[in-house]
């Protein structure tokens, strides 16, 4: 009765030399890997904002010129980690190569970054994408830690189902906020010729500061949390059907592209058409609300943000058991988290990510 119930819940057992034939195609492999990193785009924008709106208009300006840097620094690490990929198929990313390239100690302080940045990924995406909801529904605000729970529990099954779920379940969240999101910056740009540029002097709140070096660094570095989660592919190499390697570049590509065109599209758009919020709206919403409306295709671009940010965990139970296995195997982590389960994922360190991340 137990197996059944059991078999129920997480699917039958699998072979392992099936386990080829379970890995996830570059479509399912970019949708289970990439959340993380796409939705990074929608509060990077909001920190570009806030960090350059004290100083008025004259900081609002520089918002495409610290986006095309922040772009350039992507592209910089998607070579990088493309150069990761190809050299140590085998996954790990910043742990495999600080440990023999920089010695262990300097791995250990990197896979205890990585693993430590994994637990909060998933806890914050799943807590943020709850107050999103409660936010629009009050009613739901007394329950939000129940309800970020409930989602914890949904992705943690779909993980311990293995690969092919997992991948399956993130498919429709990712594409979706791909499709309104380039939709938008299509039409947004439609807008710019029709109606031509704004005025931010004309909309933005007057300066509280001086526009300094301390401020554009500043803002700069928080911008930079548009680059959450370009490391994924690079740890997750095993995951892809062969030639692994191969299919990860392919995928790290064109993940790194879709960001750079969604980052700078839209910074690029708020800047050119003049948008500025006020109180708790975000600029993605007001970038939103200046090109469709408040009608149903804003609603359709807030509702896929709010999706791909509840799916961003994600990225987190791909890469986090990967890690903890490597680790396990060199001696630094209890031996179990090197076992693989019944549907060949690494079920013990699926286990242990949510149990923190419940915490």
């Amino acid at each position: 009765m137990l197996d059944r119930i059991r078999e129920l819940v997480f699917g039958a057992p699998l072979p392992t030399h099936a386990m080829s034939e379970h890995r996830l195609s570059n479509f399912k492999a970019m949708a289970a890997l990439s959340p993380d990193a796409l939705a990074s785009v929608a509060y990077a924008n909001q920190e570009i904002f806030l960090g350059l709106a004290v100083a008025g208009a004259i900081g609002l300006s520089y918002s495409i010129t610290i986006a095309v840097s922040i772009a350039g620094l992507l592209a910089v690490l998607a070579l990088s980690y493309s150069q990761t990929i190809t050299a140590y198929p085998t996954g790990g990313g910043s742990y495999t190569v600080a440990k023999e390239n920089l010695g262990m100690i300097v791995g250990l302080i990197a896979a205890s970054a990585l693993m430590m940045d994994y637990v909060l990924n998933a806890a914050v995406s799943l807590t943020a994408g709850v107050a999103a909801v409660a936010s629009a529904f009050p009613v739901l605000w007394p329950y939000r830690v129940s309800l970020s729970l409930v989602l914890l529990v949904v992705i943690t099954l779909a993980n311990l189902r293995g690969l092919r779920e997992a991948g399956t379940v993130m498919v429709t969240p990712v594409y979706l906020f791909l499709a309104t999101y380039l939709i938008m910056i299509v039409v947004g740009f439609a807008v710019l010729l029709r109606d031509g540029p704004g005025s931010l002097a004309a909309v933005a709140t007057p300066a509280t500061e001086e526009l300094t070096i301390y401020i554009i660094l500043r803002t700069f570095a928080s911008g930079c949390t548009a680059l959450t989660g370009v490391e994924a592919i690079s740890n997750g190499v095993p995951i892809f059907r062969p030639p692994e390697s191969r299919h990860a570049n392919q995928t790290m590509l064109v993940m790194a592209t879709l960001m750079g065109i969604l980052f700078v599209g839209t910074i690029g758009l708020t800047q050119w058409l003049g948008v500025v919020v006020q109180g708790d709206e975000t600029i993605v919403s007001g970038l939103a609300r200046r090109i469709f409306g408040s009608g149903v295709l804003y609603l359709i671009v807030q509702g896929s943000t709010l999706l791909v940010l509840m799916v961003a965990a994600n990225t987190s139970f791909v890469d986090f058991p990967r890690v903890a296995s490597l680790m396990a195997r060199d001696g630094y982590l209890p031996r179990q988290l090197s076992f693989l389960g019944d549907r060949l994922v690494f079920s013990n360190g699926i286990i242990l990510l949510a149990g923190l991340a419940a915490t």
